[in-house]
């Protein structure tokens, strides 16, 4: 079994203080509005069309942990995704649009909420906040594709002199002009957006999974202390974890987490990596080589195989989202009582 020193699991994780933001990672970060948004890349690839965009871990995971923070009124502009793409609100007001122009439905987010928009479907989001708000993002797959953008979109980035290849590379043509023998991406016709889903306000909201509304099933649940909570995924019997609301397959389970003040976890094997997204509160993670210590806003990719317990060594109770690869993860074996 491979050990783990403390500066190799470090490796793994990402300080929320530490996050690298790209400010031009796509085609409408000129675009009014829009220009104040920061993107992050925190595990995998992601779909920037900026190649500076910095990824903090390159591990493939089979999907795709990223971070969007914006302030007050900016705006993401519409756009489409060829796989899952899931939302968990860590700070801020945010609402979601869907439609072409962002007119066919909206739903307004808190923290601690989620949502998973269906593929082939327009969506944006803004920050309607008083203050900074901060998403993580979830992509299905080690490769996402590519953005498909509304056709506005792109007619709002050529007055700014930005340009999308079709190879997906973004170009400031203020800058430097469209390389020999790259063309620019064909813009979004009226057909293709006639083929894209239509969503209501009442379907997005089918679509999310508020705080309040957790309620524990399977997994850790049997451990005191312990609430472990189905968000997104099937039914997965090999956990005794029912169906989470957002129920169809997206390559990956997202469950909540809540530890209370105290509680402990047995030593714990696994035989996929287990992406923590610390919420609230604080939470320890402790194997053969050492201990991390993680915060709100943290994230920790947990080696496969690697025994490892959980612990809340505070107070006050604390929460994480957590991320399991594949639509059927299975159990975690428990090494010690």
């Amino acid at each position: 079994m491979t050990t783990y020193s403390k500066a190799q699991m470090q490796t793994r994780l990402v300080r929320h203080s530490e996050l690298r933001p790209c400010t031009t990672a796509f085609i409408d970060t000129r675009t009014p509005g829009s220009e104040q948004k920061e993107n992050f890349t925190i595990i995998g690839p992601g779909v920037a069309e900026n190649p500076d965009q910095f990824v903090h871990i390159d591990i493939p995971h089979g999907f795709n942990i990223g971070g969007a923070r914006q302030p007050p009124h900016c705006v993401n502009s519409q756009h489409s995704h060829e796989t899952a793409e899931v939302f968990i609100v860590h700070t801020g007001l945010w609402r979601f649009k869907t439609g072409e122009l962002g007119r066919d439905g909206y739903v307004d987010l808190y923290p601690g909420d989620t949502i998973s928009i269906p593929t082939q479907l327009f969506r944006g989001f803004e920050n309607v906040g008083t203050g900074k708000g901060f998403l993580f993002a979830i992509l299905g797959g080690n490769d996402p594709g590519r953005v498909t953008w509304a056709p506005y979109v792109f007619e709002s980035a050529s007055k700014y002199g930005l340009v999308l290849l079709e190879n997906g590379q973004l170009i400031d043509t203020t800058r430097e002009p469209v390389p020999d023998g790259m063309r620019p991406m064909p813009p979004t016709t009226a057909a293709d957006v006639t083929r894209m889903k239509v969503c209501s306000s009442e379907e997005i909201a089918r679509c999310t999974v508020r705080f309040g509304e957790l309620t524990a099933s399977g997994g850790l649940s049997s451990l005191t202390g312990f609430a472990e909570c189905p968000i997104v995924g099937p039914e997965n019997p090999a956990e005794g974890m029912r169906a989470g609301r957002m129920n169809w397959a997206h390559g990956f389970q997202v469950r909540a987490l809540l530890v209370e003040a105290g509680a402990r976890s047995p030593m714990l094997r696994r035989d996929e990596e287990e992406v923590m997204l610390v919420h609230s509160g604080e939470l320890c993670v402790s194997w053969d080589g050492g201990t991390l210590t993680l915060g709100a806003g943290d994230t920790l990719t947990v080696p496969i195989g690697l025994p490892h317990a959980i612990a809340n060594a505070t107070t006050l109770p604390a929460v994480s989202f957590v991320v399991r690869g594949t639509d059927h993860p299975r159990a975690a074996y428990r090494l010690d009582g």
